[in-house]
Formats: C-alpha cells, sequence, structure tokens
C-alpha cells in the first residue's frame, strides 16, 4: 500500500519506508526524510548497477591475504587494543558487536559474540575476520560510508541499500593516521533491533582514543602539543593535539586540536607551528623539558592549557663530536678525574647544542645537520637529558 505524499509520520519505520518508496520506486532524492550521506550512499550503489533485492555474499579473503591485511594493520589494532577492551566490556550486555576494519574495508579486529544476542540471521556470518564491509561490497553501510566521505556515520536498519542487511543497525566512526589520511574504522553493530543508547557520540569518542594514540605511535622525533580549554581533559579523547617536526612544521593534527585553533587550520600559514600556537620552536623545547602544564593564548584569542612531550627515536651510534676534542686522560688519572672529564664533555656538549639551535632560530633539523648529529640527539640535548 502507497503511502501519501508528504504524511504525518507516528514512527521512524513509516518515515524510512516513504524515502525508499520515493527513492526505488518514483527515482526521488528523499531529501529530508534520511540524511544526504545516506542519499548519496544510494545513488552510488545504483549508478554501480546494484539492486537492492540481490543476494551479498560475506566471504571472507584467503588465508595469505588477511595475513598480510593483519600486517600491514598492526600499528592500528596495537592502537585499538586498551580502547577496544574497555570498550568491549561496557557493552557486555547489549548484544553488540564491536568491529575494527582497515582503510579497504577488510575487518581486522572484532569482539566475541554476545552470549545475550538472539539468534541472529546476518550479523554472525558479517562479523569475522577478513569480511570486507566497503561499500562497493557491501553496499550502504555505516562503515562503508565512512571509508567514502570520512565522516562518522550511522545507518539503521531499511536504511541499507540491501535487504539483506536491513536488519543489522550500525554506528560508525574514522580514524586518521598522521598523513591525514583514513587508517580505519571503527564500528558498532546489533541485528534485529536498535541500539538501546545513542551508539554515535559513544563509538566516536573511543574512535577518537584510538586515533590520539595511532598519531602517537607514528610519530618520530616530533613535538607533541596536547592542548584544550579545560586541564581537567588532557589525556582524555577530547584533547587536541598537534605534531610538529624538528623544522617548526605542522606535521599533523588532530580533529579537535583543529576545531581549537578555528579558521586558522585551513590557511596557508598553518603550517608554521609559531602561527598556529603562537611559540617558537625555542619555547616549545623549554616546555617539553619541564613537562608541566602552561596556560596559553593562541592566536585566536583563547586561553588553553598546554602540554608538551616529546616523541622522539635515537638514530645515533658514538659520541657527539664536540668542536674540539678533548685530550685523552693520562693511564694514571683517577677515577674521579676522569669522572670530571665526562662531565665537562657533557656541560660542552649541551652548550654548542644549545647555541647552535639559538643560531639556527630553534629549526632542530638545521641544527643537527650543522653538527653532525640526529635530531633525536638535539632534543634530547635541549632537554637536558646526558648523551
Amino acid at each position: 500500500m502507497s503511502l501519501p505524499a508528504q504524511p504525518f509520520f507516528a514512527t521512524s519505520e513509516q518515515r524510512l519506508a516513504w524515502a525508499r518508496q520515493r527513492f526505488f520506486e518514483r527515482g526521488e532524492a528523499p531529501t529530508g526524510l534520511v540524511s544526504e550521506a545516506l542519499i548519496q550512499s544510494w545513488q552510488r550503489c545504483v549508478r554501480a548497477g546494484r539492486q537492492g533485492s540481490e543476494h551479498v555474499a560475506f566471504e571472507p579473503v584467503s588465508a595469505v591475504r588477511l595475513d598480510s591485511a593483519l600486517r600491514r594493520s598492526r600499528q592500528l589494532c596495537e592502537a585499538a587494543a586498551d580502547s577496544f577492551q574497555r570498550l568491549e566490556v561496557a557493552l557486555g550486555g547489549t548484544g553488540c558487536r564491536l568491529l575494527l576494519a582497515d582503510a579497504d574495508g577488510m575487518i581486522v579486529r572484532l569482539s566475541q559474540a554476545p552470549s545475550t544476542s538472539p539468534s541472529a540471521a546476518v550479523l554472525p556470518h558479517l562479523a569475522r575476520l577478513g569480511v570486507n564491509v566497503s561499500e562497493s561490497l557491501l553496499g550502504t553501510n555505516a562503515p562503508g560510508v565512512v571509508l567514502r566521505t570520512g565522516q562518522a556515520c550511522s545507518v539503521s536498519g531499511p536504511e541499507h541499500f540491501f535487504d539483506q542487511v536491513a536488519a543489522i543497525h550500525c554506528a560508525a566512526a574514522p580514524i586518521r593516521d598522521t598523513q591525514g589520511h583514513i587508517a580505519g574504522v571503527l564500528d558498532l553493530s546489533i541485528e534485529d533491533r536498535g541500539f538501546g543508547f545513542d551508539a554515535q557520540p559513544l563509538i566516536g569518542m573511543y574512535a577518537s582514543a584510538i586515533e590520539n594514540r595511532l598519531l602517537r605511535t607514528q610519530s618520530v622525533e616530533h613535538l607533541v602539543v596536547e592542548f584544550q580549554a579545560s586541564p581537567d581533559v588532557l589525556g582524555t579523547p577530547l584533547a587536541g593535539l598537534i605534531g610538529i617536526a624538528p623544522d617548526g612544521r605542522v606535521a599533523w593534527m588532530n580533529g579537535m586540536a583543529a576545531r581549537l585553533v578555528g579558521a586558522l587550520a585551513t590557511r596557508s600559514e598553518a603550517g608554521s607551528a609559531e602561527a598556529l600556537l603562537g611559540l617558537t620552536m625555542a619555547l616549545l623545547l623549554d616546555h617539553s623539558r619541564h613537562g608541566e602544564l602552561a596556560l596559553l593564548r593562541l592566536p585566536n584569542g583563547l586561553n588553553v592549557w598546554m602540554r608538551v612531550q616529546m616523541q622522539a627515536r635515537d638514530g645515533l651510534r658514538g659520541v657527539l663530536v664536540a668542536a674540539q676534542p678533548p685530550a685523552a686522560a693520562p693511564p694514571t688519572a683517577p677515577p674521579v678525574a676522569q669522572a670530571a672529564s665526562a662531565a665537562n664533555l657533557v656541560d660542552a656538549s649541551r652548550e654548542l647544542i644549545a647555541k647552535t639551535v639559538q643560531e639556527c632560530s630553534g629549526n632542530i633539523s638545521e641544527a643537527a645537520r650543522r653538527l653532525g648529529v640526529s635530531r633525536g640527539r638535539v632534543y634530547r640535548q635541549m632537554r637536558g637529558a646526558a648523551p
């Protein structure tokens, strides 16, 4: 029975039924009835020659391809480990399945099937390692839409393109890497009934936690600036993070950092940490040495609490070469004198590095090139660590 044009919907099921009738039977875009992201996904499926009534196979890839995908996703899975376990505990009585897919849409980690779930017909076959949930294979679904758009998404029941998966409800959010590319998708799915809670902000919060850990893991010889308007949320998924390269360039920032710095994040001068934060590289290094919270006024006028940490990897082998090599100590020099000589060398090394960094206007890469040492060594010396 056809629904009347522009009816008063008593339920969301009626609204969705009218949206599907307009799209699939009349060829009209049901604007205002479902989200624009879903409409565009439906349209992509139609342009690809797919039909909602066709059968979809949930076959995992071969063992060889799965092993290759798991190796490529090692950093993603390691970054997700703690958050994944915590969220599994939180979802213990909900009947939901938690999925982690890589950038290609392949499931690389999933939670155990909940004992409280009903005898689902589809989700047990879909939720398996190696199954691809991309839009090109599974049609409109939350992780598939996230991979296409880069935006968090929820797809409920008949909002899916294929009738075969119309009993599933899912919510997903992206996880990005230091290049700004999608590294994976975190998804929450349940079959037969909808979520008994607001799933989208929950999955978004945990995806942000995984993303923040992945960004730190992928950062090498970066200063990581963590900031927020409230110091209470530092160390949580709500913190803004910016990675700064040794030359003072902004290497990456997470979504919260981009929102905090505002319009400046989209300007060309945002490539400079000084333009974005209002602090020189030398001042940022000084903050990293102390490791304490500091109140910072951003160039946009917002006051935030900030903490600066070092993410360094030392590839240096051998002893730092000072301006003039010290003379070898005589064989009969007492141990105390040897210790004093070593301490003097440490002090001389620190002074030389500090002076060179100052001459290079805080550019760590340039200072390291002049000294012939690694950037990690310069970082640690600036922080006051022993060579």
